[in-house]
């Protein structure tokens, strides 16, 4: 057990072990809030005090949440050693993260995410106060549960970090091997003499090979047996890579150097974010100083990664879900071209269905009019092109089971258990992604049937309105033909009169009601139109009609002024008004014209057309 005034720790709770120091969990003797303390040893204190004092300046200086905090600096009760009391971090580091079998592979997209965006967060804080870290790797990266469940990435151990600006340049050696630039490693490691200084893009090369080593599980350049073991070889592949190479690995001793340019297929992250990170990786792994980026460079650029939104893309003739990267103030048609480039499906010839509905995407509007999409609701892409289909591409992992040595090795098996069990994690993982697709592609389909449908309904509905049109169409062109006969003009005239006379009658009711009103014979004749000759007229004792009588039916009792029923006329033998005694009907010569022009206008004798019976309809 030690303690400092505050603080008090078990030996036992060792969080890390660095050369010149160790790192323990400890607790506040008043609060009990957990802390991680800084015990520097004996080699310490065998630097220079300006170095040992420099970590303790560096930290003073920083304050950002994607760096541990400096709470205090004290002694241990002997007052011999230093303690640095900085922030707990409670989930471990980046390294023990990539390290648990389901990441062996690499970390999903989402958490890679948050890892880029906060590394960069925490390197830029450094270059704003003109410091170099020279020793980034995952174990350097500490990890932190937030309140909401998320993760929270924080830089750590500034033991090796001093003031630097981007101009300047530094001699001492710092750094862990795997991670370190070319030109540290061949002092460093390989011992050789040279007065080569180094710069600030010394920590861009370590966020390099850390950023591909969380991408993809296992570290960039692989010599034969290890970069431990074979560091000949491994100093060949820094220097020797080709630009734009982000790896290279020697599968065999003695064997040739196989370079990437892209990340592994049985890399977890989509292609739409592969793309974009791929050149990131390339630049700042580059060799020559001349070719590498800047750190200005590497934040615009990382930037606006962070910054894009994804939109989610299921490409039925491919069974793959794509991400698409874009900027939420870019066009529709930047990201049709976009989708082009993961799909090879032409803009003009991409269709999307989302939720079951047909979207209309217009090249022209921003692509904030874009539907929300999520991982499980996807944009469904189809083409209008014939397309040749191309399944989701994967690597077997049963190859990539290692087999168990025949001989007994603890410390051996239990390497190739844990690689077994990344092994079996991937095969999880790609069945579970196989399902998903399998589910997109039915629900795909379903989509695609039941527009067809909708697209069927359509058609026949419009067929049907044109059949209608077509119809009433044909029928006005007949009933125009038949319009143009004399018949029709003169059913036409007798309608006309028919209203008239039909407001006459009721004139001449209100008239005979008034005291002094004339007669209805002189209203009548107000309205009177001159008598067809060719209709002869026909009166009866007592009572008598005038033309308009004969051609529209109604007309006015002579003596009563009562207004003659419609039926008087459309009877062969009609009746005469019950008060009208002496009423003889007229108009028969009308009536025959009538049947006559009926029959010449249907083709039906009279006796079809009701008047057998003594009926006239019209």
């Amino acid at each position: 057990m030690q303690s400092t005034v505050n603080y008090l720790w078990h030996t036992d709770d060792l969080l890390g072990q660095g050369a010149t120091a160790s790192v323990y969990k400890a607790r506040n003797k008043k609060s009990g809030e957990l802390v991680a303390v800084k015990v520097f040893n004996t080699a310490s204190y065998l630097r220079p005090l300006e170095v040992q004092v420099r970590e303790f300046e560096v930290l003073r200086k920083l304050n950002h949440q994607n760096i541990v905090k400096l709470f205090a600096v004290e002694e241990t009760g002997g007052g011999r050693q230093k303690v640095l009391v900085m922030e707990y971090c409670s989930s471990g580091s980046l390294l023990s993260v990539l390290e648990s079998p389901e990441n062996a592979f690499g970390l999903p997209e989402e958490e890679f995410l948050v890892v880029l965006r906060c590394v960069v967060a925490g390197m830029n804080h450094l270059r704003e106060n003109g410091i170099v870290h020279r020793d980034i790797k995952p174990g350097n990266i500490m990890r932190l549960v937030g309140e909401e469940g998320q993760s929270i990435y924080k830089l750590t151990d500034f033991g090796a970090a001093r003031e630097l600006d981007d101009d300047e340049k530094f001699v001492s050696l710092y750094g862990t091997e795997e991670y370190l630039h070319p030109d540290m490693y061949e002092r460093a490691v390989l011992r050789k003499p040279q007065q080569k200084t180094f710069g600030v893009s010394v920590d861009l090369w370590s966020i390099g090979v850390t950023l591909y080593h969380a991408a993809t599980g296992s570290l960039p350049f692989v010599p034969f047996g290890g970069p431990r073991r074979n560091k000949e070889m491994m100093y060949r592949i820094i220097t020797e890579k080709p630009s734009g190479a982000i790896a290279g690995t020697q599968r065999q001793e003695n064997g040739l150097l196989e370079w990437s340019y892209s990340l592994p297929i049985t890399c977890r992250l989509s292609m739409g974010l592969q793309s974009q990170l791929v050149p990131i990786l390339a630049n700042i792994l580059e060799v020559e100083q001349a070719k590498c980026w800047g750190f200005d460079q590497f934040f615009a650029e990382t930037s606006d990664i962070l910054q894009r939104v994804v939109v989610h893309v299921f490409s039925l003739s491919q069974a793959v879900l794509h991400h698409v990267y874009i900027h939420a103030h870019n066009t529709i048609a930047i990201f049709l071209d976009a989708v082009y480039e993961q799909t090879r499906v032409a803009p003009q010839h991409q269709k999307f269905l989302f939720e079951g509905h047909l979207c209309v995407l217009e090249p022209s509007l921003s692509a904030q009019h874009i539907a929300h999409t999520t991982a499980s609701h996807p944009l469904a892409l189809f083409s209008t092109a014939t397309e040749t289909p191309k399944g989701l591409a994967f690597r077997d992992p049963a190859q990539d089971i290692p087999k168990f040595f025949p001989k007994v090795d603890l410390q051996a098996d239990y390497t190739t258990a844990k690689s077994v069990l990344g092994a079996g994690y991937q095969a999880l993982w790609l069945a579970q992604t196989l399902l998903a697709g399998q589910e997109f592609m039915f629900r795909g389909l379903h989509w695609c049937v039941e527009m067809l449908q909708a697209t069927c309904r359509r058609t026949l509905e419009v067929t049907r309105m044109a059949l209608l049109f077509l119809s009433s169409s044909l029928g006005t062109e007949r009933f125009s033909s038949v319009a143009g006969m004399p018949e029709m003009q003169e059913l036409k005239r007798v309608t006309e009169l028919r209203s008239k006379l039909r407001a006459v009658s009721e004139a001449g009711q209100r008239l005979r009601r008034r005291p002094g009103a004339p007669r209805p014979r002189d209203v009548r004749s107000i309205f009177e139109q001159p008598q067809d000759p060719r209709v002869p007229v026909e009166r009866g004792e007592g009572h008598s009609f005038g033309d308009l009588a004969l051609r529209s039916g109604p007309g006015w009792c002579d003596l009563c002024g009562r207004e003659v029923l419609r039926q008087a006329l459309r009877c062969a033998t009609p009746l005469p008004p019950s008060d009208c005694s002496s009423y003889r009907p007229s108009g028969k010569a009308y009536l025959a014209r009538v049947r006559s022009s009926q029959q010449r206008l249907c083709g039906v004798p009279p006796a079809a057309a009701g008047f057998g019976q003594g009926k006239l309809t019209f």
